[in-house]
């Protein structure tokens, strides 16, 4: 299978956010791959100190909510907040492949449904991000996240070998 920015458009997207869709795309068909078959004890693993799978997944599914929160120009909830808070102190059980795969899925649709509700003639609008307040835009928002959330799905990738052949 070619990857996602080679099957053509992604339906209902607008053109200039197609290489925001692919990413997402593209980096759930790498994690579901990556972590399909790995225990639990493989995803908390974490070789030579490095963030485990469960985190990187983890991390990936908030930072994306919370990018695109951004830029639809809302504040973080309290659930989120609570969410990155979480982030910061990985857990030695988390949930099970399927269970991240599935959050991670729901998570990359979530998005999607965005990016096709997005007018393009919003891209440029100024955008606030933290409490810091620190300036960006929509397409920059959106733009971040796909490429955020696949670098996560390369680490994800790397790690899932570095574990896989441990065990």
């Amino acid at each position: 299978m070619p990857e996602a920015w080679l099957t053509g458009p992604v339906a209902g997207v607008p053109p200039l956010l197609q290489p925001v869709a692919h990413a997402l795309l593209n980096a759930k068909e790498q994690i579901e791959e990556a972590i399909e078959a790995l225990d639990t004890g493989k995803l908390a693993a974490r070789p030579a100190s490095a963030a485990s799978i469960a985190w990187h997944v983890t991390h990936a599914i908030g930072s994306l909510d919370r990018l695109f929160t951004y830029a639809r120009g809302e504040s973080l909830s309290d659930i989120q907040r609570a969410a990155l808070e979480a982030e910061q102190h990985p857990t030695d059980s988390p949930p099970s492949a399927a269970g991240l795969i599935a959050d991670f899925a729901r998570s990359v649709e979530k998005a999607m449904d965005q990016l096709r509700g997005t007018d393009e003639k919003t891209l440029l609008d100024l955008r606030e991000v933290g409490r810091a307040r620190l300036p960006s835009t929509v397409l920059g928002l959106l733009f971040h996240g796909g490429e955020h959330t696949a670098r996560h799905a390369g680490q994800v990738v790397t790690t899932a070998k570095l574990v896989g052949e441990a065990g």
